[in-house]
Protein backbone atom coordinates (compact mmCIF):
# COMPACT_ATOMS: atom_id res chain seq x y z
CA UNK A 1 0.00 0.00 0.00
CA UNK A 2 1.87 3.46 -1.50
CA UNK A 3 2.21 5.79 1.80
CA UNK A 4 0.26 8.72 1.48
CA UNK A 5 2.26 12.15 0.69
CA UNK A 6 2.23 15.18 3.35
CA UNK A 7 0.80 18.28 1.35
CA UNK A 8 3.35 20.06 -0.91
CA UNK A 9 3.00 23.22 1.54
CA UNK A 10 3.96 21.40 4.42
CA UNK A 11 7.20 19.36 3.03
CA UNK A 12 8.15 22.92 1.27
CA UNK A 13 8.58 24.58 4.81
CA UNK A 14 9.96 21.32 6.44
CA UNK A 15 12.76 21.26 3.68
CA UNK A 16 13.87 24.51 4.17
CA UNK A 17 14.56 23.81 7.82
CA UNK A 18 16.02 20.23 6.59
CA UNK A 19 18.50 22.36 4.29
CA UNK A 20 19.54 24.30 6.85
CA UNK A 21 20.70 21.35 8.80
CA UNK A 22 17.92 21.54 11.19
CA UNK A 23 15.39 19.11 12.34
CA UNK A 24 11.60 19.21 11.84
CA UNK A 25 8.68 17.24 12.61
CA UNK A 26 4.76 17.48 12.17
CA UNK A 27 3.39 17.12 15.97
CA UNK A 28 0.43 17.10 18.09
CA UNK A 29 -3.07 16.47 16.87
CA UNK A 30 -1.78 17.37 13.29
CA UNK A 31 -0.21 13.92 13.78
CA UNK A 32 -3.52 11.90 15.55
CA UNK A 33 -5.40 13.65 13.01
CA UNK A 34 -3.67 12.51 10.17
CA UNK A 35 -3.59 8.98 11.06
CA UNK A 36 -7.00 9.02 11.78
CA UNK A 37 -7.56 10.73 7.95
CA UNK A 38 -9.45 13.31 9.78
CA UNK A 39 -9.48 16.95 7.88
CA UNK A 40 -6.38 19.00 9.74
CA UNK A 41 -6.95 22.82 10.28
CA UNK A 42 -4.29 23.24 11.71
CA UNK A 43 -0.28 22.28 10.71
CA UNK A 44 2.18 22.42 13.88
CA UNK A 45 6.18 21.31 14.02
CA UNK A 46 8.38 20.94 16.32
CA UNK A 47 12.23 21.79 15.23
CA UNK A 48 16.09 21.70 16.39
CA UNK A 49 16.52 25.11 15.69
CA UNK A 50 15.85 28.18 17.34
CA UNK A 51 13.47 30.84 16.40
CA UNK A 52 16.41 33.48 15.47
CA UNK A 53 17.77 30.73 13.05
CA UNK A 54 13.98 30.14 11.66
CA UNK A 55 13.66 33.99 11.23
CA UNK A 56 17.01 33.59 8.58
CA UNK A 57 15.37 30.83 6.86
CA UNK A 58 12.05 33.16 6.57
CA UNK A 59 13.19 36.83 6.43
CA UNK A 60 9.37 37.97 5.44
CA UNK A 61 5.98 37.19 6.12
CA UNK A 62 7.23 35.45 9.22
CA UNK A 63 6.64 36.28 13.15
CA UNK A 64 7.82 35.54 16.90
CA UNK A 65 6.30 37.29 19.14
CA UNK A 66 6.77 34.82 22.33
CA UNK A 67 8.63 33.12 25.13
CA UNK A 68 7.56 30.07 24.58
CA UNK A 69 9.66 28.94 21.14
CA UNK A 70 6.71 29.16 18.81
CA UNK A 71 7.68 30.74 15.40
CA UNK A 72 4.89 31.56 12.80
CA UNK A 73 5.12 31.25 8.79
CA UNK A 74 2.57 32.68 6.85
CA UNK A 75 1.73 31.46 3.75
CA UNK A 76 0.86 32.76 0.46
CA UNK A 77 -2.69 31.58 1.17
CA UNK A 78 -2.53 33.35 4.99
CA UNK A 79 -2.64 30.01 6.24
CA UNK A 80 -0.49 30.27 9.58
CA UNK A 81 2.15 27.11 10.65
CA UNK A 82 3.56 27.29 13.87
CA UNK A 83 7.05 26.16 14.48
CA UNK A 84 8.27 25.72 17.90
CA UNK A 85 11.43 25.23 19.08
CA UNK A 86 12.24 21.70 21.14
CA UNK A 87 11.58 22.43 24.83
CA UNK A 88 11.39 21.86 28.62
CA UNK A 89 9.11 23.27 30.96
CA UNK A 90 9.23 23.68 34.58
CA UNK A 91 6.94 24.85 36.87
CA UNK A 92 3.07 26.03 36.33
CA UNK A 93 1.94 28.08 39.76
CA UNK A 94 -0.55 29.91 37.21
CA UNK A 95 -1.74 26.56 36.04
CA UNK A 96 -1.22 27.69 32.43
CA UNK A 97 2.32 29.12 31.85
CA UNK A 98 5.73 27.03 32.67
CA UNK A 99 7.38 29.52 35.12
CA UNK A 100 10.53 28.12 33.04
CA UNK A 101 11.25 27.30 29.76
CA UNK A 102 14.25 25.18 28.79
CA UNK A 103 15.75 24.97 24.81
CA UNK A 104 15.24 21.12 24.59
CA UNK A 105 17.90 18.74 23.05
CA UNK A 106 15.47 16.29 21.04
CA UNK A 107 12.40 16.08 19.89
CA UNK A 108 12.05 12.77 22.88
CA UNK A 109 12.64 15.39 24.80
CA UNK A 110 10.20 17.89 23.77
CA UNK A 111 7.50 15.13 23.73
CA UNK A 112 7.31 14.61 27.20
CA UNK A 113 5.84 17.98 27.75
CA UNK A 114 2.73 17.26 25.52
CA UNK A 115 -0.27 16.59 27.64
CA UNK A 116 -1.92 13.25 25.84
CA UNK A 117 0.12 10.11 23.83
CA UNK A 118 -1.97 10.63 20.93
CA UNK A 119 -0.93 14.60 21.26
CA UNK A 120 2.81 13.17 21.57
CA UNK A 121 3.27 11.64 18.34
CA UNK A 122 5.50 13.15 14.88
CA UNK A 123 6.28 12.50 12.14
CA UNK A 124 8.87 13.56 9.43
CA UNK A 125 8.54 14.82 5.94
CA UNK A 126 8.57 11.36 4.32
CA UNK A 127 5.71 10.37 6.75
CA UNK A 128 6.97 7.95 9.14
CA UNK A 129 5.21 8.33 12.74
CA UNK A 130 7.48 8.70 15.68
CA UNK A 131 6.07 7.23 18.79
CA UNK A 132 7.71 7.44 22.11
CA UNK A 133 4.71 6.72 24.67
CA UNK A 134 2.78 4.37 22.43
CA UNK A 135 0.33 6.88 21.33
CA UNK A 136 -0.19 4.38 18.45
CA UNK A 137 -1.02 1.87 20.32
CA UNK A 138 -3.71 4.36 22.25
CA UNK A 139 -4.91 5.72 18.84
CA UNK A 140 -5.57 1.68 17.82
CA UNK A 141 -7.40 0.97 21.33
CA UNK A 142 -9.37 4.54 20.62
CA UNK A 143 -7.82 5.80 23.89
CA UNK A 144 -6.99 9.51 25.68
CA UNK A 145 -4.45 8.70 28.12
CA UNK A 146 -2.01 11.46 29.56
CA UNK A 147 1.75 11.31 28.79
CA UNK A 148 3.16 10.09 32.09
CA UNK A 149 1.68 11.05 35.85
CA UNK A 150 -1.78 12.77 34.56
CA UNK A 151 -2.08 14.41 37.98
CA UNK A 152 1.37 16.15 36.92
CA UNK A 153 -0.11 17.21 33.86
CA UNK A 154 -3.20 18.58 34.28
CA UNK A 155 -1.47 20.18 37.46
CA UNK A 156 1.04 22.00 34.52
CA UNK A 157 -1.91 23.23 32.41
CA UNK A 158 -6.21 22.73 34.09
CA UNK A 159 -7.72 23.21 30.44
CA UNK A 160 -5.79 19.94 29.68
CA UNK A 161 -8.94 18.39 31.45
CA UNK A 162 -11.19 20.30 29.62
CA UNK A 163 -9.42 19.64 26.48
CA UNK A 164 -9.30 15.58 27.28
CA UNK A 165 -13.09 16.27 27.41
CA UNK A 166 -13.41 18.08 24.20
CA UNK A 167 -10.79 15.49 22.05
CA UNK A 168 -13.11 12.60 23.52
CA UNK A 169 -16.07 14.25 22.22
CA UNK A 170 -14.91 15.34 18.50
CA UNK A 171 -13.28 11.58 17.91
CA UNK A 172 -15.04 9.77 19.81
CA UNK A 173 -12.85 8.08 21.98
CA UNK A 174 -13.03 6.77 25.61
CA UNK A 175 -10.56 8.86 28.44
CA UNK A 176 -8.38 5.99 30.01
CA UNK A 177 -9.24 5.09 33.26
CA UNK A 178 -6.61 6.81 35.55
CA UNK A 179 -6.75 9.72 33.03
CA UNK A 180 -10.01 10.09 34.09
CA UNK A 181 -9.93 9.55 37.36
CA UNK A 182 -7.06 12.10 37.51
CA UNK A 183 -9.41 14.94 35.84
CA UNK A 184 -12.55 14.10 38.78
CA UNK A 185 -9.75 14.54 41.49
CA UNK A 186 -8.17 17.40 40.27
CA UNK A 187 -11.30 19.35 38.38
CA UNK A 188 -11.06 21.95 41.22
CA UNK A 189 -8.36 23.60 39.30
CA UNK A 190 -10.75 24.57 36.52
CA UNK A 191 -11.21 27.58 38.39
CA UNK A 192 -7.95 29.12 38.33
CA UNK A 193 -8.19 28.78 34.44
CA UNK A 194 -9.67 32.31 32.83
CA UNK A 195 -12.90 32.34 31.89
CA UNK A 196 -12.08 33.07 27.71
CA UNK A 197 -9.98 29.73 27.83
CA UNK A 198 -12.67 27.81 28.97
CA UNK A 199 -15.08 29.38 26.40
CA UNK A 200 -12.82 28.14 23.78
CA UNK A 201 -12.53 24.80 24.70
CA UNK A 202 -16.27 24.41 25.98
CA UNK A 203 -17.53 25.76 22.65
CA UNK A 204 -15.63 23.55 20.65
CA UNK A 205 -17.33 20.76 22.47
CA UNK A 206 -20.33 22.38 21.94
CA UNK A 207 -20.02 22.07 17.99
CA UNK A 208 -19.14 18.45 18.37
CA UNK A 209 -21.56 16.06 16.32
CA UNK A 210 -22.45 14.40 19.96
CA UNK A 211 -22.24 17.30 21.74
CA UNK A 212 -24.57 15.98 24.63
CA UNK A 213 -22.17 12.98 24.97
CA UNK A 214 -19.26 15.84 25.84
CA UNK A 215 -21.84 17.90 28.19
CA UNK A 216 -22.28 14.19 30.16
CA UNK A 217 -18.51 13.94 30.11
CA UNK A 218 -18.25 17.17 31.94
CA UNK A 219 -20.77 16.19 34.41
CA UNK A 220 -19.30 12.66 35.09
CA UNK A 221 -16.39 14.49 35.83
CA UNK A 222 -16.69 16.89 37.83
CA UNK A 223 -16.14 19.84 35.38
CA UNK A 224 -19.44 20.78 34.85
CA UNK A 225 -20.35 21.92 38.52
CA UNK A 226 -17.56 24.30 38.47
CA UNK A 227 -18.09 25.45 35.11
CA UNK A 228 -21.57 25.81 34.52
CA UNK A 229 -23.34 24.06 38.21
CA UNK A 230 -26.96 26.18 37.31
CA UNK A 231 -27.04 22.57 35.15
CA UNK A 232 -26.92 20.37 37.77
CA UNK A 233 -30.99 20.87 39.33
CA UNK A 234 -31.88 19.60 36.47
CA UNK A 235 -30.27 16.11 36.61
CA UNK A 236 -33.44 14.24 37.22
CA UNK A 237 -36.12 16.68 37.60
CA UNK A 238 -39.34 15.23 36.11
CA UNK A 239 -41.47 17.00 32.93
CA UNK A 240 -45.22 16.71 32.22
CA UNK A 241 -46.64 16.57 28.87
CA UNK A 242 -44.63 15.42 25.72
CA UNK A 243 -41.60 15.83 27.14
CA UNK A 244 -40.07 12.26 27.46
CA UNK A 245 -36.47 13.21 29.28
CA UNK A 246 -35.56 14.96 32.83
CA UNK A 247 -35.02 18.75 32.29
CA UNK A 248 -31.23 17.56 32.31
CA UNK A 249 -31.65 14.75 29.44
CA UNK A 250 -33.65 16.77 27.40
CA UNK A 251 -31.62 19.87 27.40
CA UNK A 252 -28.74 17.15 25.86
CA UNK A 253 -31.10 15.31 24.00
CA UNK A 254 -31.83 18.96 22.10
CA UNK A 255 -28.39 19.62 21.39
CA UNK A 256 -27.75 16.23 19.83
CA UNK A 257 -30.17 17.38 17.70
CA UNK A 258 -29.29 21.45 17.13
CA UNK A 259 -28.03 21.82 13.06
CA UNK A 260 -26.85 25.35 13.57
CA UNK A 261 -23.01 25.43 13.95
CA UNK A 262 -23.18 28.42 15.78
CA UNK A 263 -21.62 27.70 19.09
CA UNK A 264 -23.74 30.47 21.28
CA UNK A 265 -27.17 29.21 19.44
CA UNK A 266 -25.49 25.68 20.48
CA UNK A 267 -25.03 27.17 23.80
CA UNK A 268 -28.41 28.15 24.01
CA UNK A 269 -29.75 25.23 23.06
CA UNK A 270 -28.13 23.86 26.28
CA UNK A 271 -29.43 26.65 28.66
CA UNK A 272 -32.71 27.05 27.12
CA UNK A 273 -34.53 25.31 30.55
CA UNK A 274 -31.86 26.43 33.07
CA UNK A 275 -34.46 28.21 34.79
CA UNK A 276 -37.03 25.49 35.14
CA UNK A 277 -35.53 23.82 38.60
CA UNK A 278 -35.50 27.47 39.96
CA UNK A 279 -39.30 28.28 39.28
CA UNK A 280 -40.66 24.91 39.73
CA UNK A 281 -43.64 24.16 41.78
CA UNK A 282 -45.64 21.04 42.25
CA UNK A 283 -48.78 21.44 41.51
CA UNK A 284 -51.59 18.61 41.70
CA UNK A 285 -48.56 16.41 42.09
CA UNK A 286 -47.33 17.62 38.54
CA UNK A 287 -43.99 19.84 38.12
CA UNK A 288 -44.53 23.65 36.92
CA UNK A 289 -42.11 25.16 35.49
CA UNK A 290 -44.33 28.53 34.48
CA UNK A 291 -42.19 31.87 33.36
CA UNK A 292 -38.72 29.42 32.99
CA UNK A 293 -37.74 31.48 29.76
CA UNK A 294 -37.87 34.70 31.44
CA UNK A 295 -35.48 33.10 34.61
CA UNK A 296 -33.53 30.97 32.22
CA UNK A 297 -32.55 34.19 30.30
CA UNK A 298 -30.73 36.12 33.18
CA UNK A 299 -29.13 32.60 34.27
CA UNK A 300 -27.71 32.51 30.71
CA UNK A 301 -26.23 35.99 30.42
CA UNK A 302 -24.90 35.25 33.93
CA UNK A 303 -23.30 32.16 32.59
CA UNK A 304 -22.42 33.85 29.37
CA UNK A 305 -20.48 36.73 31.38
CA UNK A 306 -18.60 33.87 33.18
CA UNK A 307 -17.75 32.43 30.34
CA UNK A 308 -16.35 36.21 28.87
CA UNK A 309 -18.75 36.21 26.05
CA UNK A 310 -19.18 39.77 23.88
CA UNK A 311 -21.39 42.04 24.24
CA UNK A 312 -22.87 40.82 20.62
CA UNK A 313 -23.03 36.88 21.91
CA UNK A 314 -24.55 38.03 25.10
CA UNK A 315 -27.12 39.65 23.55
CA UNK A 316 -27.58 37.06 20.78
CA UNK A 317 -27.76 34.18 23.90
CA UNK A 318 -30.36 36.39 26.12
CA UNK A 319 -32.80 36.50 23.37
CA UNK A 320 -32.61 32.73 22.34
CA UNK A 321 -33.36 31.41 25.92
CA UNK A 322 -36.14 34.56 26.59
CA UNK A 323 -38.26 33.91 23.77
CA UNK A 324 -37.91 30.39 22.75
CA UNK A 325 -41.36 29.37 24.31
CA UNK A 326 -42.82 31.01 21.67
CA UNK A 327 -46.86 29.58 20.05
CA UNK A 328 -47.62 28.54 16.72
CA UNK A 329 -50.53 28.79 16.81
CA UNK A 330 -52.28 29.31 13.38
CA UNK A 331 -55.17 31.55 14.59
CA UNK A 332 -52.44 34.32 16.07
CA UNK A 333 -52.65 37.68 13.80
CA UNK A 334 -50.21 39.42 11.46
CA UNK A 335 -49.30 41.59 13.68
CA UNK A 336 -48.57 38.66 16.65
CA UNK A 337 -46.03 37.51 14.45
CA UNK A 338 -44.49 40.56 13.80
CA UNK A 339 -44.11 41.14 17.52
CA UNK A 340 -42.33 37.86 17.83
CA UNK A 341 -40.27 39.07 15.03
CA UNK A 342 -39.30 42.36 16.12
CA UNK A 343 -38.32 40.30 19.70
CA UNK A 344 -35.97 37.82 18.16
CA UNK A 345 -35.04 40.26 15.31
CA UNK A 346 -34.58 38.83 11.98
CA UNK A 347 -30.75 38.16 12.75
CA UNK A 348 -31.53 36.01 14.95
CA UNK A 349 -34.53 34.61 13.44
CA UNK A 350 -32.68 31.20 11.82
CA UNK A 351 -31.00 30.38 14.61
CA UNK A 352 -34.57 30.69 16.88
CA UNK A 353 -35.90 28.28 14.00
CA UNK A 354 -32.98 25.79 15.01
CA UNK A 355 -33.56 25.95 18.68
CA UNK A 356 -37.13 25.35 18.48
CA UNK A 357 -36.59 22.27 16.25
CA UNK A 358 -33.88 20.74 18.82
CA UNK A 359 -36.30 21.53 21.56
CA UNK A 360 -39.41 19.27 19.73
CA UNK A 361 -36.27 16.69 18.82
CA UNK A 362 -35.03 16.40 22.78
CA UNK A 363 -38.56 16.41 24.15
CA UNK A 364 -39.45 13.55 22.38
CA UNK A 365 -41.76 15.18 19.85
CA UNK A 366 -41.73 14.55 15.54
CA UNK A 367 -39.53 17.34 14.24
CA UNK A 368 -42.52 19.35 12.62
CA UNK A 369 -46.09 19.67 12.06
CA UNK A 370 -48.22 21.30 10.08
CA UNK A 371 -48.52 24.17 12.61
CA UNK A 372 -44.93 24.40 12.10
CA UNK A 373 -44.86 24.37 8.93
CA UNK A 374 -47.46 26.95 8.47
CA UNK A 375 -45.24 29.70 11.15
CA UNK A 376 -42.54 28.77 8.94
CA UNK A 377 -44.38 30.07 6.17
CA UNK A 378 -45.87 33.12 7.84
CA UNK A 379 -42.41 34.34 8.81
CA UNK A 380 -41.27 34.82 5.73
CA UNK A 381 -44.29 36.47 4.19
CA UNK A 382 -45.16 38.36 7.36
CA UNK A 383 -41.70 39.62 6.52
CA UNK A 384 -42.48 40.98 3.51
CA UNK A 385 -45.23 42.91 3.96
CA UNK A 386 -44.54 46.69 6.15
CA UNK A 387 -42.43 45.70 9.13
CA UNK A 388 -41.63 49.41 10.44
CA UNK A 389 -42.22 53.14 10.24
CA UNK A 390 -39.39 53.04 7.75
CA UNK A 391 -41.01 50.71 5.47
CA UNK A 392 -43.95 53.55 4.68
CA UNK A 393 -43.97 54.79 1.30
CA UNK A 394 -43.23 58.43 3.08
CA UNK A 395 -41.48 59.83 5.63
CA UNK A 396 -40.85 62.88 7.47
CA UNK A 397 -40.03 64.77 5.05
CA UNK A 398 -42.98 64.09 3.07
CA UNK A 399 -45.03 65.59 6.53
CA UNK A 400 -43.39 68.49 6.97
CA UNK A 401 -43.49 69.69 3.17
CA UNK A 402 -47.42 68.32 2.71
CA UNK A 403 -48.34 70.20 6.25
CA UNK A 404 -46.36 73.01 5.79
CA UNK A 405 -44.69 72.08 9.58
CA UNK A 406 -41.18 72.15 11.27
CA UNK A 407 -39.38 69.07 12.56
CA UNK A 408 -41.38 68.25 16.08
CA UNK A 409 -42.80 65.15 18.00
CA UNK A 410 -46.20 65.55 15.86
CA UNK A 411 -44.05 64.17 12.58
CA UNK A 412 -43.51 61.14 14.21
CA UNK A 413 -46.86 60.80 15.80
CA UNK A 414 -48.48 60.86 12.21
CA UNK A 415 -46.03 58.21 10.79
CA UNK A 416 -47.11 56.15 13.79
CA UNK A 417 -50.15 56.75 13.14
CA UNK A 418 -50.45 55.90 9.36
CA UNK A 419 -48.00 52.80 10.08
CA UNK A 420 -51.06 51.49 12.32
CA UNK A 421 -53.15 51.41 9.63
CA UNK A 422 -50.56 49.88 6.93
CA UNK A 423 -49.83 46.93 9.89
CA UNK A 424 -53.46 46.26 9.69
CA UNK A 425 -53.50 46.15 5.89
CA UNK A 426 -50.11 46.02 4.00
CA UNK A 427 -52.63 46.72 0.70
CA UNK A 428 -52.41 50.81 2.26
CA UNK A 429 -49.01 51.28 1.82
CA UNK A 430 -49.68 53.14 -1.30
CA UNK A 431 -48.21 56.18 -1.57
CA UNK A 432 -51.19 58.53 -2.89
CA UNK A 433 -52.97 56.78 -0.30
CA UNK A 434 -50.98 57.74 2.59
CA UNK A 435 -50.36 61.41 1.07
CA UNK A 436 -54.24 61.89 1.18
CA UNK A 437 -54.38 60.73 4.46
CA UNK A 438 -51.52 63.13 5.56
CA UNK A 439 -53.39 65.87 4.02
CA UNK A 440 -56.33 65.12 6.46
CA UNK A 441 -54.26 65.41 9.58
CA UNK A 442 -54.28 69.07 9.94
Amino acid sequence: MEKRQLPEKVKTVMQKILDKGGEIFVAGGAVRDWILKREISDWDFATSLKPEEMKKIFPKNSFYENDFGTFSVVLKDKEVFEITTYRSEKDYSDKRHPDKVEWGKSLKEDTKRRDFTINALAMDINGEVIDYHNGKEDLNNRLIKCVGDPDERFNEDALRMMRAIRIAAQIGFLIEEKTFESIQKNAHLIKEVAGERIRDELFKILVCKQAGDGMRLLKNSGLLVEIIPELLPGVGMGQRGHHIYDVWDHELEALNNCKSKNPVTRLATLLHDVGKPTVMKRIKGVNTFYNHEVVGSRMAVQIGKRLRLSKKELEQLFILVRWHMFTTDEMQTDSAVKRFIRRVTPEYLDEMIWLRRSDRLGSGAKESSWRWELFKKRLIEVQKQPFTVKDLKVNGNDVMEILKIKPSRRIGEILEELFAEVEEDAKLNDRDLLIEKIKKMN
